[in-house]
């Protein structure tokens, strides 16, 4: 069974084509790199998969502990608390809360599915000194380099447990060596723990470093790219069409079928989230 596959992903902005027809497979714990020119559609592609835009036309089949769920035909709430829960996100810029100090910001994660704030302290200190940023916690984001900021942007995806992180140009805005201890840092804090990724890039060095790397022109994929012991990728289907379930999988109803969490999740009110630091 794949981690995430899609079938004919269309997506159009006007008179633009963002994806026009799109077929893609990935595996439980596979590193995928999404490579292509500018407005060659890999960005959305990637939000797509990921339950951030909607396509006009295609599916988005996941796989969960309940079965597998088509990410394109829930509610928007059911895609929010989906990238809430499974999904863990890491972008270019970070994109952390600069008022917060490192612990705080991976915490929060925590926080927004329900965990207690001292339990959310603790589990995401715990991620920070994994990642080389003990000592740390306690410094606000302005008060790092680019590369540990990114690093704790990497604890903030992983700490909810999420079975697939989406990179954004995670290393774009580093330098060579900053970029490389960075897709270090990554590439153990996902499919070194059994975790699937994938990630958009512009740098080749960042791609040879997934097990795969697929490219992407004028809205289709050109290249599916192999798997890392080199085997050649499956024979394409015609866009549009779905790969059958594996035998005994069930397939889930398209509305919240993401499994039991081992704790509660209780969201926090606005007044709770802006409380995160007392």
């Amino acid at each position: 069974m794949q981690a995430i596959s899609a079938r004919g992903l269309r997506k159009t902005y006007g008179p633009t084509t963002a994806l026009a027809g799109v077929d893609i497979d990935i595996a439980p714990g596979e590193a995928v790199a999404i490579m292509g020119a500018s407005g060659s559609g890999k960005t959305t592609l990637l939000h797509a998969l990921a339950g951030i835009v909607t396509p006009d036309v295609g599916a988005v089949h996941l796989a969960t502990p309940m079965g597998v769920v088509d990410v394109a035909r829930l509610s928007d709430a059911e895609r929010t608390r989906l990238r809430r829960e499974r999904f863990g996100f890491v972008f270019q810029e970070g994109m952390l809360v600069p008022e917060l100090t490192a612990v705080e910001n991976v915490a929060l994660a925590l926080m927004l599915v329900g965990a207690p704030r001292a339990s959310a302290i603790q589990e995401a200190a715990m991620w920070l000194g994994s990642l080389g940023l003990a000592g740390m916690e306690d410094r606000r984001i302005g008060q790092l380099s680019g590369g540990q900021a990114q690093r704790v942007a990497i604890a903030r995806a992983q700490v909810t447990g999420a079975s697939i992180v989406f990179a954004d140009e995670p290393t774009g805005a580093l330098d060579s060596v900053t970029s490389a201890e960075v897709m270090s840092a990554l590439l153990s804090a996902t499919v070194g723990r059994g975790r699937t990724l994938v990630l958009v890039t512009h740098d080749e060095q960042v791609a040879a470093r997934c097990s795969r790397v697929v490219r992407m022109r004028d809205g289709l994929l050109v290249d599916a790219g192999a798997g890392a012991a080199g085997a050649p990728a499956a024979s394409p289907q015609p866009a549009g069409t779905l790969a059958p379930p594996a035998p005994g999988t069930a397939v889930a109803a398209p509305h919240p079928a993401y499994g039991t969490p081992a704790a509660p999740r209780v969201p926090l009110t606005t007044e709770q989230q802006w409380q995160v630091r007392a």
